[in-house]
């Protein structure tokens, strides 16, 4: 285990904050007593302190984008009081990348100074990932007002910090507030990974618009940037018997302790103001093991019963909008299904009949993804490109709708997988699961397809007589689930 700093020995819990001078009194009245200028005086040179913040970075193989991170938090308007990088199980060069920044920086802006200080530590391997990353700087930032998480592939912009702070020190009741979050849309070379970046991005864009609209109560304080009152985070560790914040026993150790936070009495927000970009994955391999954990973590916390240490908690408030995802989801694979299904029957035995009614859905789905790409703030041609073609958002359903049943499967066969593990192999370029979902749905359509050859044109017939009507009411009130969410106001709101 080896831990860097330069120039000053490493702040306790009780570290000393930032403080600025105190405005002078003024007045306008003519005739001052001398008694009063002396104690003008004296309350010219009164300190103001102000909360303060440690910000906790765990990192895991970033060498590439590690020193992105640490110049974005130093060029934050309102700097973090200390910086704890906490490498941990990496390879690579991280440490060596985040040790160039390591020891005190001071800036002055506008007469006021402030500083911080950047320590690394590097906790060699450690079995709890990145939840052990966590803990370990949660202990170093404990006995402070406020602990920023920043992954270590996420860059805030410039006013993000100080955004956050005036936010979660607005009200007390408020546990934890999450940064806006979109994907990095760095130039990418080829074709898939520019085509899964504009997906993650709409896909951000729609979550982020929901949490807006629901009175900015998010669900999830995701690690990428994130702000926690200690306070809370206290009140949750004794509320469920934790002697830390992060527990290693869920997929989703941040939507497991953003119900935690909300079962203790607090608030747990998204900014209105605070953005970040996080790292894309950029093969459908990262992507898969990525979104196959978020999925797998989210179905234990929302089913009823316990696997192993984690509850499931279906009734919590924090997990209505999962329980909503997951029915749109299913939702959107049966009418997608069952279209293909009915069509290729239809057309087996010459008895389809086009009608142009069947482009209202379509041309609705448009609607309503152009209009979530015009609501992101730092929003690009491909984002609207992505949202108006069609098909690559439809494209980019049909990959997530395989994660979406990989998840459930894997939730439904009890089989004990590391998921951390798989997610880290998948981004090292390894695993072929993330083809499972292709291969199984073929082999479900030749087995369809041999089915159906078998069938008399009675039972044929029958079956597309039943199947399209039901087909017709499932995509009518889809449909206007989607126009009610076209028509919604967003007040303003820019994800």
């Amino acid at each position: 285990m080896t831990d860097t700093a330069l120039h000053r020995p490493t702040p306790g819990a009780d570290a000393a904050v930032s403080a600025t001078r105190a405005r002078p009194l003024h007045t306008d009245t003519p005739e001052v007593a001398p008694q009063f200028d002396d104690f003008a005086a004296v309350v010219d040179t009164i300190t103001v302190s102000r909360a303060s913040i440690g910000c906790i970075v765990p990192a895991y193989n970033e060498e590439e984008s590690i020193g992105q991170v640490l110049e974005s938090l130093l060029g934050q308007t309102r700097l973090p009081d200390v910086i704890h990088v906490v490498v941990n199980n990496s390879t690579d060069r991280t440490v060596e990348r985040a040790a160039a920044y390591a020891g005190l920086h001071v800036r002055e802006d506008d007469g006021v100074e402030q500083f911080t200080e950047v320590f690394i530590h590097d906790i060699g391997e450690n079995p709890d990932k990145k939840v052990g990353a966590l803990n370990y700087g949660y202990s170093l930032v404990e006995g402070m007002d406020f602990m920023l998480g920043v992954d270590g592939d996420t860059v805030a912009d410039p006013q993000a910090v100080e955004f956050l702070e005036a936010e979660i020190a607005s009200d007390s009741r408020i546990g934890g507030i999450s940064a806006i979050y979109s994907i990095d849309d760095r130039p990418f070379s080829g074709v898939v990974a520019p085509f899964l970046i504009a997906g993650q991005r709409a896909q951000f864009a729609a979550f982020n618009m929901q949490n807006m609209l629901r009175g900015r109560n998010m669900a999830v304080l995701g690690g990428q940037y994130s702000i926690f009152s200690t306070k809370a985070l206290r009140d949750a560790m004794t509320a469920n018997r934790q002697v830390t914040p992060w527990v290693k026993d869920s997929e989703v150790e941040d939507s497991l302790l953003s119900l935690q936070i909300k079962s203790a009495g607090y608030l747990t927000k998204i900014s209105a103001r605070a953005r970040a970009d996080v790292g894309g994955m950029t093969t459908l391999r990262s992507l898969d093991a990525q979104q196959v954990k978020w999925n797998y973590g989210a179905i234990e916390l929302m089913w009823p019963g316990q696997r192993g240490d984690t509850k499931g908690q279906p009734f919590h408030p924090n997990l209505r909008l999962r329980w909503l995802e997951n029915l749109s989801m299913a939702t959107n694979a049966i009418t997608r299904i069952l279209f293909l299904v009915l069509l290729a029957g239809s057309l087996s035995i010459n008895a389809f009949v086009f009608s142009p009614i069947w482009l209202i859905p379509p041309v609705v789905a448009i609607l309503l993804n152009v209009r979530i790409a015009l609501s992101m703030k730092h929003r690009t041609a491909k984002d609207i490109l992505f949202a108006a073609l069609l098909v690559p958002a439809e494209v980019y359903m049909w990959i997530r709708l395989g994660h979406f049943a990989r998840a459930w499967v894997k939730f439904a066969s009890r089989k004990q997988v590391d998921n951390w593990a798989e997610q880290a192999k998948a981004e090292r370029g390894g695993g072929h699961a993330y083809l499972t979902p292709l291969l199984v749905g073929l082999a479900i359509v030749i087995a369809m397809v041999a089915i159906w050859t078998q069938l008399s044109p009675v039972v044929q017939s029958s079956i597309l007589w039943i199947g399209w009507p039901v087909l017709g009411t499932i995509t009518v009130l889809q449909t206007l689930g989607m126009f009610g969410k076209l028509v919604r106001r967003q007040h303003g709101y820019r994800v």
